[in-house]
């Protein structure tokens, strides 16, 4: 992710539907606020950030090659563990590019960086981003209903997290 995709990530999070299971839309300068620290994870979070994907027929692509699909996420939670996090434009919804980019950060985290445990969570109604952590072979661990100041329809269902160990990871491929 770079400042060359600031007006793609300002559509993306201004769109009320990619939100839906987020919170409201994003303005452009709430946008601008967030990149310093989507540009610059800490120290201790070497190899693991932010990325954007393209879309290029069906698969993901790099950035010249196709129309931007949304981006991806590893953020370091702790000693050997990660978050999975991805948001894509409706475009690109339901082409499998959310797994396929998803794929490659698991196997990044886990072969290039080390990590032990990667985990993801939603909105227990997400019914599109829980699909994508099953295909992934995440396992689901926990539902937690969560008090918040303003909740978003159905946060009285709860929110959801899966994970995949490197060891349940390696069993798979």
């Amino acid at each position: 992710m770079s400042w060359d995709d600031l007006d793609d990530l300002t559509a993306l999070d201004a769109d009320p539907e990619v939100m839906r299971f987020l919170g409201a839309p994003r303005t452009r300068a709430e946008v601008v606020e967030l990149m310093p620290g989507r540009l610059s994870p800490s120290e201790d979070a070497i190899g693991l950030g932010f990325w954007c994907g393209i879309e290029a027929g069906a698969e993901v692509e790099p950035r010249d090659r196709g129309r931007f699909a949304g981006w991806w996420c590893l953020s370091l939670e702790g000693p050997g563990l990660a978050e999975l996090g991805y948001r894509l434009h409706r475009h690109a919804w339901g082409r499998g590019l959310a797994v396929e980019g998803s794929a490659a950060l698991l196997e990044h985290g886990f072969a290039t960086v080390g990590l032990e445990r990667i985990i993801a969570t939603t909105m227990t109604v997400n019914a599109g981003s829980r699909g994508v952590m099953r295909r992934l072979g995440m396992r689901h661990t926990a539902t937690e209903v969560l008090t918040w100041a303003d909740p978003l329809p159905d946060a009285d269902q709860g929110e959801v997290s899966y994970e995949i160990t490197r060891a349940e990871w390696a069993a798979a491929r």
